[in-house]
This record gives C-alpha cells, sequence and structure tokens, in this order.
C-alpha cells in the first residue's frame, strides 16, 4: 500500500525511528577504515565484554565476570545458542501467553516445546511464582520471562524477580530472563534510570540482552548473554560452529555505546518515548481501548480491543485497508484472548501518533455501526 502512494503510519513496528548514535555509528566507520574487518572470538572481543561487565557494575551495582558476557548476532542469537545447549527433544519452555511468538519457535527448531501459560492483566501479563509451582512438569526445563515485556511493556520488580527464581530453583529448573527493553523503562522513582536486572537478586539466572532496542542498533545484530560459568564452554563450542563469531564491526561500534555522551542521547530518547507513551495513554481509553496494564517498559501500549473486535486480526487488517494505520492483532503474540487485543507501537513521532488517533476516532463509529448492523442488532 505505500509502494502505491498511500500514506501508512506505522504503529506495528518493534524498532525506534531514531538512528545509531552518532558516536557509535563513527566508532563502527573508524573501524573499518583501519581494516578491522576478520574475524573475533566466537564469544566476542574480550574488551567489550569487559565494557559489558563495567556495565553492569556501574548501572546496577552488579559484579559479572567479563568471562560470563557471551556476545552473539542479536539477542535472537543468544536465544538459539541456549535452547541449542539446553534444551532436548520433548523438553518444555515455560513461557507467558502472551508473549514474543519468536521465543516459542527457538524451542520447537531443536524438537522441544514452548510451554504457554495464560497470563491476564491480574498478573502484569506475566508468569508468576505461583504459576511456577503449579504448571511444572518433569519435561519443563526452564522458564523464560521478559522485563520490559513484548507486546505488554510490563516490567517485573526485582522482588516478582526473585520470587520467580526461588520458585524456578525448588523445581531444579533454569530462569532465563529476556531484559532487551532494559533502560527503556518508564515507571517513577526507581533508582538509575529505572533499569533492573535479574542478576541482582539470582547470579544463577540467564540474561538475554541486546544493543538493539536501548541502544538504537537494530541493524547492526548484536546481542549478548550472561550466563553461569558452568554454560561458557559449550555455549563457545555451539558458537563456533553455528555462527563463527559475531559481526566484527558491529562490535567495534558497540565500544562506543557506553560513552557519557551516548548514555545522554540514549536517556534524552527515552524521554522522548516517556512523553509518547504518555500521549497514548490519554488517547486511547477516549476512543475506547481499555489499558488494564500500565506499560512501565519498552514502546508498546496492550490495549484491549474487546468493545470492538473478538478478531484481532480482522480488525487490523481493516484498520490498515480504511485507514493506513497500521498496529498489531493481539494473535500474533499468542491464544490467550487474543482475538480481543491489539498492540500499538508507539515508535513514531508524536505528530504521527496524534494523527493516527485522529484517523481512529473518525473511522470506528462507523466501524461500530457496521459491526452492530451485521450482528442484527438495534
Amino acid at each position: 500500500m505505500q509502494a502505491e502512494g498511500r500514506d501508512i503510519i506505522h504503529l506495528e513496528v518493534g524498532e525506534p525511528d531514531f538512528s545509531t548514535p552518532e558516536q557509535v555509528t563513527e566508532a563502527g566507520i573508524a573501524a573499518l577504515r583501519a581494516g578491522k574487518t576478520g574475524y573475533t572470538p566466537a564469544l566476542g572481543l574480550p574488551e567489550l565484554r569487559e565494557k559489558i561487565a563495567g556495565y553492569y557494575r556501574s548501572r546496577f551495582d552488579v559484579e559479572v565476570s567479563p568471562s560470563r558476557v557471551v556476545l552473539t548476532p542479536g539477542a535472537s542469537g543468544a536465544l538459539l545458542l541456549l535452547t541449542a545447549a539446553r534444551l532436548n527433544p520433548g523438553d518444555q519452555l515455560m513461557l507467558a501467553d502472551p508473549g514474543y511468538p519468536c521465543n516459542r519457535h527457538f524451542a520447537r527448531v531443536f524438537e522441544a516445546h514452548g510451554q504457554l501459560i495464560a497470563a491476564g492483566p491480574d498478573q502484569k501479563y506475566q508468569l508468576t511464582a505461583a504459576d511456577i509451582e503449579a504448571h511444572w512438569q518433569p519435561s519443563t526445563r526452564a522458564a523464560l520471562v521478559a522485563s520490559p515485556a513484548n507486546p505488554t511493556g510490563a516490567v517485573l520488580s526485582t522482588d516478582e524477580l526473585l520470587q520467580l527464581s526461588q520458585a524456578v530453583s525448588r523445581q531444579g529448573g533454569e530462569l532465563w530472563v529476556d531484559e532487551i527493553y532494559q533502560g527503556l523503562n518508564f515507571a517513577e522513582g526507581e533508582v538509575k534510570g529505572g533499569a533492573e536486572t535479574v542478576l541482582s537478586v539470582a547470579d544463577d539466572a540467564v540474561v538475554l540482552n541486546s544493543f538493539s532496542k536501548f541502544f538504537g542498533m537494530t541493524g547492526w545484530r548484536l546481542g549478548w548473554a550472561v550466563v553461569p560459568e558452568s554454560l561458557v564452554p559449550v555455549l563457545d563450542t555451539l558458537a563456533q560452529n553455528l555462527f563463527l563469531a559475531p559481526s566484527t564491526p558491529a562490535q567495534y561500534a558497540a565500544m562506543a555505546a557506553f560513552s557519557p555522551e551516548v548514555m545522554a542521547t540514549l536517556e534524552e530518547r527515552r524521554q522522548i518515548l516517556h512523553e509518547r507513551r504518555d500521549y497514548l495513554l490519554s488517547a486511547l481509553p477516549e476512543l475506547g481501548f481499555k489499558v488494564p496494564v500500565v506499560p512501565e517498559g519498552a514502546f508498546y501500549v496492550y490495549a484491549d480491543a474487546s468493545d470492538f473486535t473478538d478478531d484481532s486480526l480482522s480488525f487490523c487488517a481493516q484498520l490498515l485497508r480504511e485507514t493506513g494505520v497500521a498496529i498489531t492483532p493481539g494473535v500474533d503474540f499468542g491464544d490467550h484472548r487474543a482475538g480481543e487485543h491489539v498492540r500499538f507501537a508507539f515508535t513514531t513521532r508524536i505528530e504521527r501518533l496524534k494523527e493516527a488517533v485522529g484517523r481512529l476516532a473518525d473511522w470506528l463509529p462507523a466501524y461500530v455501526a457496521d459491526a452492530a448492523q451485521n450482528r442484527g442488532d438495534k
């Protein structure tokens, strides 16, 4: 539609509209010009692993040995290594429904299964310690949670993470925490820029993170994991066989990501996203959408659209065709009430958000009237 000249407002894209910070880009260019284009060690540049360890120390007051940091081609590369190392055919990986769909697909690659647990707004769409106790099975090997989460923006407190860790430990399993939206937190009053890590309460947890979201390096494809020392050798072997090494220019670029200048830029961008979120939180309920869980992180609003539809895919498709506003149907994220939910991404400037809201305000009354007529309502 866009190629045909239609003006499409993209509220479906899980990618910020900010370009990579200039200092990071320049560091990558400088590495290329210096001929730093060969392979690095399979687990990444030692200097960058040390910088990431320093980031945990300065931002979270958590000591992480650089040897536990595994650099990968995106956070997806980290999850691929992890599922290859820890899941066998028939094993189960416990996940919240709704959640990022690719996580269960990684398990399926190795003939394991995503064990989806329905999670409603009363528990912030997140797994709880009670879920672990109630649903853990002999075939369950690990629980994977996300904080902040996609599609809901829900954030787990350190106390909730501790309870999850203890519950998983009692089952003899592993806790994996997706922290790729870490830093994009909006709750007021939290220390160190409103960001937390599970490593502050559970040193044996596995962390997945990325330079894509907070650091604005989506296309550079560079992520990392923090794992227990015992997992490093097998991940090293797997990385050598599957990837050889992460992108060398991306690693040198990321060396600049932790500088004070870049961190200041990233904080400015977080504030912009905060403003966009607040706008949608005020505008969407006026349109008739319900937001039962205020997103405290990431850049999404997971909205209850049950007053309009129980078929989110058809709803979003019709909305796109008739208004040029693209949002994501809940069926992309699981099964639990998926037909009644949609996700709005506030990854575009606020002027475009306002235009999208205006188009929705013009379109929804006619949509509701047509739906009522089709049902035979009076």
